[in-house]
């Protein structure tokens, strides 16, 4: 058996190797393993010894016996098994020590040199970056500088078609032969393509009348596309058009197919509003043209409620009805050739509409919606371009159930980021969803409304099976029906956060599996992390749908969350928690781009490039922004986020200097602005010039021919350096070069040329971008010496001075002189481009070689010429001039004269466009040279100006300015001696100029009495000067007065605490600033000064007044509407001792209204009268002083008032009424108040009516009237009353005539009947008393005066019985007069006595009571005592 000893001793070593191990891994200096001292003793550690090596003895009694000999040989072996193994361990661990050291050196090597690796691979990926950029600014689209040319051929021979493109990036080239592609591989031993450095050549050996017809070229990059045509005519010896009928039999047969014409160019249109774009195309569609297709941004458009496509014949239009933000972008139709797909593409800006509120933002777009559930849907969209006056802080969410048009906002508070969840949505209901953006303003316009969206539940076609049977049939089964045992519900599963944002988490989960049948809805609990407690996050709100977004949650804060299912059974156990869950950090905005670069393009167009963010993450794309340089007007360029790092920016001015900056887009929003560009003019970018034209033969000598032809019409951005020529025999195929060193003139000498044959020449225009295309090739030119009498033709005829209705034509003389020089010129015209009728413009001929063209139609083009004439006759005409239209271009400047800031007399003029190379050349009568000496020019950017020394009236005459690379750009000016005359004395001013002032002396006197003195000039510098003069004599400041000179605002003052006499006098400032000075003068004397004396001590007087009870409003009078007036003041500054007292003629009044209160304190008087004019006094006083108010209401002020009166009662007039009466009629009008100043007349018929015996005017104090006694018919018509108040008159109408004037007639006879019976009935004129007293035995007589017509008749009473007893009572009856008297009365005889009159008219009765008393007793108190 062998014996196996397991010691702690070796674990120790064990542990001891792997943590110098580990050290060695993690240290470069190491102790040395020296001796075992260091480690820890093995002292009582005791090994396991096993049975088989231990005594009976001992394993019995191991207690109490010693240790067995066995522990000692063992103990004695370990120690040399320890002492050996502790030598190995330091041997190994010094040599590990030392690997470890070579180890650490290597890694260090290692370390540097992939460094360096990196740093190179790093150098290499910048340089290629770099190398990619400089590239990307060098691409240009492909362009064929020698373009194929058509050959001829006979059968047989071989032929090579060559051509040259240019182009970066290297185009690739497609050769077709008739529309199809030619393909090299089926006859290699009949073609070869050879290409190398652009030069691209076809060779076509032993060509067969199957070789010829139309060959074409197409060269395609990323940059475009360009296209080079090339006719192949085989001659067979069979007939020598035997090859040319075949391809022109078969051109015959195809109809001309459609190409594009005028087209849309950039269009903007605003945010709403509707926009058509049109294409025309040169001829009618071929049957298969009829599809024209339109894209957006690549994305074919459809006919829909908001496109409308078009395609009629030779046309084709697209309509927007309302454009929003969604549709900007690149538009293009595609139209389908013989040669493929021909597309015409612009951009369509979509620019803001108006703020709804101002300094508002501009509308979000593209508003997305996403994960759309039951209840749920999550929106996106993009941050508006336009901030508005402050930066955009949030949005809000608005949805709208469609149909009903009624907006409900889903958020409070305003959401930061592009992205929202929106929940409590009804099931099955469509909606619609829209953004507003919110800054400091307000709430801006809102987005587009997104397509309709139906809520609905988007597992449901999970829970569906379809069962197909026999015949076709099928079977649904819904796991509904399956589960319908399933009662209670099952907790849902897999809870996380689908969502998650800085201030939301929108949670999602598994439904249960089986669900059951009965509708589910959900429970969501959350609880703190750390936490064993649990609330509900959903609270009142019902969860129809397996989302659900939890918004107040806290920062920094973790959350478990958990869910339970609910139907009509009953409420699940919780599902399993989620994993923590917690707010993200916000959402950074993103990085600005950088590197903004903008690279001319056209005229109106500027290409910007930038570089992307280091960061691109979340990056939807980028706006754009451009100003003008200096002014910091940024408007923004595009309203939809571009993708690219490159945009080109239409719709600029021409020459206009303009900077751009860029932004990033984000879901979290818009970054800083990028740094601005360079600033760059807007200009066409640099291309080679158009070709030359009208070569013609100025002089030929037999064996030299020189040549003169017409400038490019474009120099593409960059002069012309030089011309090349070719030229070739007639009938000769091949041209050749003439020149190699480019010639600088518009005029070449041919040598070396055989006399007596024919030539012609083709001329190529050169500048720094390359070669042109060659002009036309020159009529054949016979190489014969001239010998003709007549000069030659005059050339180089070029425009001047384009105008509507009018143009300058120059022209240089002719080389060939003939017999004698050239003595004059005569010119004629032609209407359009190709017209050959000429008209003479001029019937004698001009000397000079420049003429200005007049009266011709605006907008029409023309063609000129000019011929020579010398002694001999008229030369040759020159080549027509090059068509030209009489209109003026847009933003064409004329010469200004004027004067500089120095003086000078000067000529100025602005191009609208100028290249980089232009150069200004200014003339006399368009040829002759400006002298230097008296002149000098100077040119700043676009403008250019001739400035005079010491003009003279031999400066006088016709000056010229033209570009020196485009002529057309020019203008004139004639400075003649008038012009002469006024700019001298401008000249004269500016050089001795004055102080401008804005405001001579003016004399102020303030509230408290202090005087001002003031002059204001413009604006003067520091080093201004002020020298102020009195009465002869220089003064400055003193105690008494102020002097202030603000030289920024040019504002001289002279302040007086207290004017007095010694004040008086006369105040000069003389004022002086560099050159530029001035003086005025203050005649502040006389009525001025004392009047001003006079107001400054009222004012002082005035504002020490104020110190106690003073009137803020003094007594004033007024009339109200009641025609009552009104005296009242108002007093200020007072207390509760404060009294008032009104006077009137020095008698204090007692009625008058005062309130404390207000101050306010008022007489009313409502029928004023003479009595009423007079003195009125107010007086407030307390024991700080008093102040006196005075109303003078006499003289023209009472006439005044009176006027005012007479004014507001004939205001207070009412309409004319009528009424009758029993004399006749009264018209009359009601007021509130009649006074006699008030001047009334009378009108009938527009006569006046004077009073008489039938009209009687009247008033009294609330109506004016007139009687009109008697009416007859003649009384008929319209009456008018006029109420003269003394300033104006007044007017009241009646129209009595008709059915009124009967009426009122028969109305006027029966009130006259009735007062007839009134007047004739009988009465009692004088009455007895009602009581009489008499004593018992006196008789008593009772008279009464009577009257009637005819005679009344008279009856007594007493008692109501008639009185018959004569003897007791005695009556009397006379006509007039009865009476009755009692003879001896007694008390029987006391009672009611009555006389009662009658006549046919009426009858009236009078009763009188009869007290008889005896003697001794007292008559009644109210009875009338007699006897």
């Amino acid at each position: 058996m062998e014996t196996k000893t397991v010691m702690l001793r070796e674990q120790e070593q064990q542990s001891s190797q792997m943590s110098h191990s580990m050290q060695l891994s993690s240290q470069i200096k190491k102790r040395t393993f020296t001796s075992s001292d260091e480690e820890a003793s093995p002292s009582g550690l005791y090994p396991i010894i096993p049975a088989d090596v231990m005594s009976v003895k001992e394993i019995l009694n191991m207690s109490n016996l010693p240790c067995h000999r066995t522990w000692e040989i063992l103990q004695e072996t370990a120690a040399t098994d320890v002492e050996y193994q502790r030598e190995e361990w330091t041997r190994f661990g010094n040599e590990a020590e030392k690997v470890e050291l070579d180890v650490i050196r290597n890694q260090h090597v290692l370390r540097a040199r992939v460094d360096k690796m990196a740093l190179r691979r790093k150098a290499e990926e910048k340089k290629s970056a770099h190398i990619q950029f400089l590239e990307k600014l060098s691409q240009r689209a492909p362009d064929f500088a020698i373009p194929l040319r058509a050959h001829t051929v006979w059968e047989g021979m071989t032929v090579k078609l060559s051509c040259t493109v240019h182009g970066c990036p290297t185009p690739t080239l497609t050769w077709c032969k008739d529309g199809e592609p030619l393909i090299m591989s089926s006859q290699p031993w009949n073609y070869s393509l050879q290409q190398s450095f652009g030069l691209s050549s076809l060779e076509i050996r032993r060509c067969c009348l199957d070789d010829a017809g139309e060959y074409k070229v197409i060269a395609k990059s990323p940059r475009g596309e360009a296209t080079t045509f090339g006719t192949l005519v085989v001659n067979s010896y069979r007939g020598a058009a035997a090859g040319s009928e075949r391809l022109q039999t078969a051109a015959s047969q195809l109809q001309e197919e459609a190409k594009f014409g005028i087209s849309f160019p950039p269009t903007w249109v605003k945010e709403g509003n509707s926009v058509t774009l049109l294409c025309t195309f040169t001829s009618a569609l071929l049957p298969f043209q009829q599809e024209v297709s339109w894209f957006r941004d690549g994305t074919q458009l459809h006919q829909s409620s908001n496109v409308d496509i078009k395609t009629t014949d030779n046309k084709s239009t697209i309509t927007l009805m309302a454009a929003h933000k969604e549709h900007e972008g690149v538009y293009s139709a595609r139209l389908r050739t013989r040669d493929g797909i021909k597309e015409h593409g612009a951009f369509v800006y979509i620019y803001d509409a108006s703020a709804a509120v101002t300094g508002g933002p501009a509308s979000p777009l593209a508003v997305e919606v996403s994960d759309v559930n039951k209840d749920y849907v999550f929106l996106t969209w993009q941050p508006p371009s336009a901030d508005g006056a402050s930066p955009v802080e949030g949005y809000y969410v608005e949805r709208c159930v469609l149909g009903q048009d009624e907006w409900v906002r889903c958020n409070a508070r305003i959401h930061k980021t592009c992205h929202f969840p929106v929940f409590g949505l009804k099931e099955g209901t469509v909606y619609q969803f829209r953004v507003r953006a919110v800054n400091q303003a307000g709430a801006g316009r809102p987005s587009k409304a997104t397509d309709a969206v139906r809520t609905f539940d988007p597992l449901e076609h999970t829970r569906t099976m379809v069962v197909r049977v026999d015949r076709g049939r099928t079977i649904t089964v819904t796991k509904d029906e399956l589960e319908g045992q399933v009662k209670a519900p099952f907790p849902p599963t897999n809870v996380h956060a689908c969502e998650v944002s800085d201030t939301y988490v929108v949670l999602s989960w598994t439904e249960p599996e089986p669900r059951g049948r009965e509708p589910l809805t959900f429970y969501v609990e959350r609880s703190l992390v750390g936490k064993s407690s649990w609330s509900l996050a959903s609270l009142d709100l019902v969860v129809n749908s397996p989302r659900f977004p939890v918004f107040d949650l806290l920062k920094e804060k973790q959350y478990y969350f958990r869910v339970r299912s609910v139907n009509k059974y009953g409420v699940s156990d919780p599902s399993e928690p989620s994993a923590p869950i917690a707010l993200a950090e916000p959402q950074a905005l993103p990085a600005p781009p950088c590197s903004v670069m903008a690279i001319r393009d056209s005229d109106t167009s500027v290409l910007v490039l930038w570089r992307e963010p280091q960061n691109t993450n979340g990056i939807l794309g980028y706006y754009l922004y451009c100003s003008e340089t200096g002014k910091q007007d940024w408007k923004t360029v595009n309203n939809k986020p571009v993708a690219k790092t490159r945009f080109t920016v239409h719709g600029l001015k021409t020459w206009k200097e303009y900077v751009f900056r860029v932004k990033s887009v984000s879901r979290a929003g818009s970054s800083s602005y990028s740094d601005e560009s360079h600033p760059t003019v807007v200009k066409s970018a640099i291309n080679v010039p158009s070709p030359p034209s009208a070569v013609a033969l100025l002089l030929c000598t037999g064996s030299e021919m020189v040549l003169g032809w017409r400038a490019p019409s474009s120099n593409r951005g960059n002069p012309v350096r030089g011309y090349y020529l070719d030229q070739r025999e007639k009938g000769a195929k091949t041209w050749r070069e003439v020149n190699v060193k480019p010639a600088k003139e518009k005029q070449f000498k041919v040598s070396n040329l055989t006399s007596g044959r024919f030539y012609q020449f083709r001329v190529f225009a050169a500048n720094m971008a390359g070669v042109g295309k060659p002009s036309d090739a020159s009529e054949p030119f016979l190489c014969d010496k001239w010998t003709m009498p007549e000069p030659g033709c005059p050339y180089d005829l070029e425009f001047r001075e384009v105008r509507d209705g009018a143009l300058v034509l120059v022209w240089v003389a002719p080389l060939y002189e003939g017999r004698g020089p050239a003595t004059g010129y005569l010119l004629e015209i032609s209407q359009g481009d190709q017209s050959d009728s000429w008209t003479a413009l001029n019937k004698k001929p001009i000397s000079e070689t420049h003429y200005k063209v007049s009266g011709l139609q605006t907008g029409q083009t023309y063609r000129l010429r000019v011929a020579a004439v010398n002694e001999a006759g008229a030369g040759p005409a020159s080549l027509p001039s090059e068509p030209v239209t009489a209109q003026t271009r847009p933003g064409t400047r004329d010469i200004e004269i004027g004067v500089d800031d120095d003086g000078f007399i000067f000529l100025g003029f602005e191009a609208v466009e100028m290249n980089d190379e232009s150069e200004f050349l200014w003339s006399r009568n368009y040829t002759e040279p400006i002298d230097a000496k008296k002149t000098k020019t100077e040119t700043k950017q676009n403008r250019s100006v001739l400035t005079f020394t010491d003009p003279s009236e031999e400066d006088l005459g016709l000056y010229t300015v033209e570009l020196s690379d485009t002529p057309q750009i020019s203008s004139s000016y004639d400075f003649t001696a008038e012009d002469l005359e006024r700019l001298k004395e401008l000249s004269w001013q500016v050089r001795n100029p004055l102080i401008a002032l804005k405001s001579a002396w003016q004399v102020e006197v303030s509230e408290k009495g202090g005087v001002r003195l003031w002059l204001q000039t413009e604006s003067l510098s520091e080093s201004a000067e002020l020298r102020l003069v009195c009465n002869d004599r220089e003064i400055s400041s003193t105690p008494h007065r102020k002097i202030n000179f603000d030289k920024a605002k040019g504002l001289v003052e002279i302040l007086f605490d207290q004017l007095s006499e010694d004040d008086e006098g006369s105040y000069t400032a003389q004022l002086r600033d560099g050159r530029a000075k001035n003086q005025c003068t203050l005649v502040f004397v006389d009525q001025k000064f004392r009047d001003t004396l006079a107001l400054a001590d009222t004012n002082r007087r005035d504002k020490q007044r104020k110190t106690g009870p003073y009137f803020q409003k003094y007594l004033t009078w007024s009339v109200n509407e009641d025609c009552e007036l009104i005296i009242k003041c108002k007093v200020t500054n007072t207390k509760k001792d404060t009294t008032l007292k009104w006077f009137k003629d020095k008698v204090e009044m007692k009625a008058f209204v005062y309130d404390q209160t207000s101050g306010i304190s008022s007489v009313s008087i409502p029928q004023v009268t003479k009595k009423d004019a007079g003195s009125y006094r107010a007086v407030v006083s307390d024991n700080r002083g008093e102040d006196v108010s005075t109303l003078e209401l006499l003289d023209d002020e009472y006439d005044k008032l009176l006027q005012l009166l007479s004014e507001q009662c004939a205001l207070s007039a009412g309409p004319l009424r009528m009424e009758s009466t029993a004399d006749g009629f009264r018209l009359y009008s009601s007021l509130k108040y009649y006074i006699s100043c008030l001047k009334t007349s009378w009108f009938l018929k527009e006569k006046r009516i004077d009073q008489e015996a039938r009209t009687k005017p009247g008033s009294s104090m609330q109506k004016v009237w007139i009687e009109i006694s008697n009416p007859t018919e003649n009384d008929k018509g319209k009456y008018i009353l006029e109420m003269c108040d003394g300033t104006e008159t007044h007017k009241r109408h009646f129209e009595l005539s008709g059915d009124v004037f009967a009426e009122a007639l028969l109305e006027h006879q029966r009130l006259k009947q009735l007062a007839i019976a009134e007047k004739n009935q009988a009465k009692v004129t004088k009455g007895l008393p009602d009581v009489v007293a008499i004593m018992e035995g006196k008789s008593l007589c009772l008279t009464c005066f009577i009257d009637g017509d005819p005679a009344p008749e008279i009856f007594w009473l007493h008692n109501d019985k008639e009185i018959l007893d004569q003897t007791q009572f005695t009556i009397t009856k006379e006509p007039k007069r009865s009476a009755i008297t009692i003879n001896k009365v007694n008390t029987e005889d006391s009672g009611k006595y009555s006389i009662f009159v009658r006549n046919k008219y009426g009858s009236e009765s009078v009763d009188v009571t009869v007290s008889v008393y005896k003697q001794g007793e007292q008559p009644p108190a109210n009875a009338v005592e007699m006897g």
